[in-house]
């Protein structure tokens, strides 16, 4: 009887054991697979912001050095400060932050981009800002 009760305690430690861990296990699993999604979402939206804001780079230089009114078009950067702007939320507050100074300056100067200098460099030294911002992000996920 004795051995029986000895038997009967190893087997319900050692189902406890088995349940504790394997709740261990699937928690563990759970937050991984949550942080993981996480870092694909960040690294797909880094890559966007950095494609969109070249484009409005390339907005802005071809409205004020080839005079271009179709690759230059305002409305195009309008189009693109906005993708910027919502994309970076997804990112981080630094890099939400750089867009919405980006934007400012933009809604600031656009018309004057055309014929100004210092508008232009204005404007790439923001974009610049923030893309140095999201290579930030991308070195600190690796």
């Amino acid at each position: 009887m004795k051995n029986l009760k000895e038997k009967l305690k190893v087997y319900y430690i050692m189902s406890i054991f088995s349940v504790l861990f394997a709740l261990v296990g699937f928690s563990y699993n759970a937050w991984r697979m949550e942080v993981s999604e996480e870092n694909n979402n960040v690294r797909t939206a880094t890559f966007e912001v950095l494609s969109h804001l070249g484009e409005l780079e390339h907005i802005i230089l071809s409205a004020h050095y080839d005079n271009d009114l179709i690759e230059g078009n305002p409305r195009k950067g309008w189009v693109k400060v906005g993708l910027v702007v919502d994309l970076s939320a997804l990112i981080s507050s630094d890099v939400a932050d750089k867009a919405v100074i980006v934007k400012t300056v933009w809604a600031n100067s656009w018309h004057l981009m055309r014929t100004e200098e210092a508008v232009v460099t204005e404007l790439v030294t923001k974009i610049d800002d923030t893309r140095m911002a999201i290579k930030m992000i991308l070195k600190e996920m690796s």
